[in-house]
């Protein structure tokens, strides 16, 4: 990942944040996807006032990402009030393209604090689909 492309993940989670849809826990979440092609693609969390089927903005990034083509992924930004790690749903779910995947964590309170961690370390042991013998 080049320093614009890093400055364009962050300045787009950032963006996509305002977007969100999060009218229950106020929670704004952006997300963005550097493909291994170099697009970006976007998400945001939706809500739903059944919880269970909101969806979280890492998770509508990927599926984006996938449905337009994209497999393969360079590294993954989020936005968020205070700079939060993604939740183990949305970490297993990126585990499935990608095991060591860079992931910057922004304050969008403060968007020149950016945490660079890796999905590797915040997934250990991720669940993998046994291999038939």
């Amino acid at each position: 990942m080049t320093n614009d492309q890093r400055s364009s993940l962050i300045r787009l989670a950032c963006e996509a944040r305002t977007n969100a849809h999060a009218p229950y826990s106020k929670f704004l979440v952006g997300a963005a996807l550097l493909t291994e092609s170099g697009e970006i693609v976007c998400g945001c969390n939706v809500e739903n006032a059944s919880y269970g089927l909101t969806i979280c903005a890492e998770r509508v990034a990927f599926g984006t990402a996938v449905a337009a083509g994209h497999r393969h992924f360079q590294a993954l930004a989020i936005a968020t009030s205070g700079g939060h790690p993604p939740c183990g749903a949305c970490r297993q779910f990126a585990a499935e393209f990608c095991d060591d995947l860079p992931i910057l964590l922004i304050d969008s309170d403060r968007p020149d604090h950016v945490s660079e961690n890796n999905l590797r370390e915040l997934l250990p042991g991720r669940f993998e689909f046994p291999q038939p013998m």
